[in-house]
């Protein structure tokens, strides 16, 4: 027995040695913990840094308090001759984060302040304050507000290019509205799409824990650094279930500065439809390689045309820098600034070129329709990729404004208008014309949710 006790310590030490040799530290992985006055590890010194820039928001907006959902739609009020529902308030709770002291800018959801008629927020030292909406982009699902305060603390934004599946982060919120709320986990994916309907995404996903609540809160690294604004949760009853989605930082800055120079986001186009490269694709074209994102079609007249791109070609890094897929090319020139210039590199059938093109304005329109039906309608020339969809060119409606005559005819965001009185319109342009000279009666062929149907206005 007494020769057992030295071996089981000899072999005890051994293995604490190997242990101590291959555990990675935290500094190894790029994720600093400090440790308590009782060596416990903790992040509590860096949370007390930063969870007073993050902020509980509180809206206020009405609703129609109708039980049937036709009687929201205004052309059939109108058609059956029925007065606007009356409307209720409601009360909803989000987050948000403090990016700028000084300007006393927050960044939190789209879907957080979408139809607000008030909103206030809430600091972690208990004021309150009322803020207005700089702007709001329900594609990539940012908002931006602003608040008139002293002694606020901003939030260090870090950059989300750099994270890696693996990282530590902290979601830090308002769940359930209970107040603040600092939850913990890893990223466990990157690049995520399709959660959303909307065009622009390239989600972190997470095992922090957000809740209802927590959308417009702060996702962020070890070190305090804020990486992304919690978005999402992928949950079949409402709650939990370990997967969270948000939006990165370097996306959400990008919008926010589009949102404070122009109070929207002005996107570019370079005419081009585009899907992911497989890799049975990639050997059917030649392309080589086996991540990319291939041209679908090119929209004439287009800076993609004008360059000599082509259906089949495979764009395989922009200024450098890899393409992933054709929702990372999306989002990419989504974000690219109106008039920039930018290298893509394209291979067709095993050859490799470079070619430089200028990022172009969206045509749109929401002021050249006075008196007809659409007045009040944002249109633009639908993408090549929306054409795609729709299996049809046309006019992409982008909003419209409450009470306008584009409501009361019944458009809606995300209509397609495919044709006027039987002929088939493919430009803001055309539209105009054909309605300049319009007949007394107009029916509008649209799609809409994949379905076509036609609307008619006086």
């Amino acid at each position: 027995m007494s020769m057992k006790i030295p071996r089981l310590r000899a072999a005890v030490i051994t293995l604490c040695t190997i242990l101590a040799l291959v555990a990675p530290s935290p500094a190894a992985v790029g994720q600093p913990m400090p440790e308590a006055a009782g060596g416990i590890p903790t992040i509590a010194p860096m949370l007390s840094r930063v969870t007073p820039a993050v902020v509980n928001i509180a809206v206020v907006s009405e609703t129609p308090a109708v039980s049937n959902p036709l009687y929201n739609d205004p052309y059939f009020r109108r058609f059956f001759d029925l007065p606007d529902p009356p409307m209720r308030r409601q009360m909803s709770a989000g987050s948000g984060v403090i990016v700028d002291a000084e300007n006393g800018y927050v960044l939190t959801n789209h879907h957080v302040v979408a139809e607000a008629s008030a909103i206030s927020v809430t600091l972690k030292d208990g004021r309150q304050f009322r803020a207005g909406l700089v702007g709001a982009d329900q594609a990539a699902e940012i908002a931006l507000l602003r608040i008139e305060a002293e002694d606020l603390v901003a939030l260090e934004i870090g950059d989300s290019d750099r994270l890696q599946v693996g990282d530590f982060v902290a979601a830090i919120g308002n769940p359930f509205g209970l107040g603040q709320t600092v939850t913990s986990g890893i990223v466990g994916a990157l690049g995520r799409s399709g959660i959303s309907r909307e065009g622009y995404e390239d989600f972190i996903q997470t095992d922090a824990s957000i809740n209802p609540g927590n959308s417009g809160g702060a996702l962020v690294t070890l070190d305090g650094r804020l990486v992304g604004i919690n978005t999402a949760i992928l949950t079949p009853a409402g709650g939990n279930i370990g997967i969270g989605f948000a939006v990165p930082s370097n996306m959400a800055v990008a919008v926010m500065q589009q949102l404070i120079k122009h109070g929207e986001v002005r996107r570019g186009r370079l005419g081009i439809g585009m899907h992911d490269l497989t890799p049975d694709l990639a050997e059917a074209l030649e392309l080589g390689g086996i991540h990319g994102a291939v041209i679908a079609n090119v929209e004439p007249g287009s800076p993609a045309e004008k360059a000599g791109l082509k259906a089949g070609d495979m764009v395989a890094a922009v200024d450098g820098a890899p393409v992933q897929g054709a929702t990372h090319l999306r989002n990419r020139l989504g974000l690219t600034p109106v008039g920039s210039t930018i290298r893509l590199t394209v291979r067709r059938e095993g050859d490799e070129r470079e070619v430089d093109l200028t990022i172009t304005a969206e045509a749109t329109s929401s002021g050249d329709f006075a008196g007809t039906p659409l007045d009040g309608a944002r249109l633009r020339n639908a993408s090549a990729e929306e054409a795609r969809r729709a299996g049809s060119a046309g006019i992409t409606v982008d909003s419209v404004e409450p009470d306008s005559l584009a409501a009361w005819v019944g458009l809606r965001r995300g209509d397609m208008i495919v044709a006027v009185n039987r002929t088939p319109v493919s430009s803001v342009a055309d539209l105009r014309d054909m309605l300049a000279g319009r007949r007394a009666i107009v029916a509008l062929e649209l799609i809409r949710d994949g379905n076509r149907l036609f609307m008619v206005a006086r």
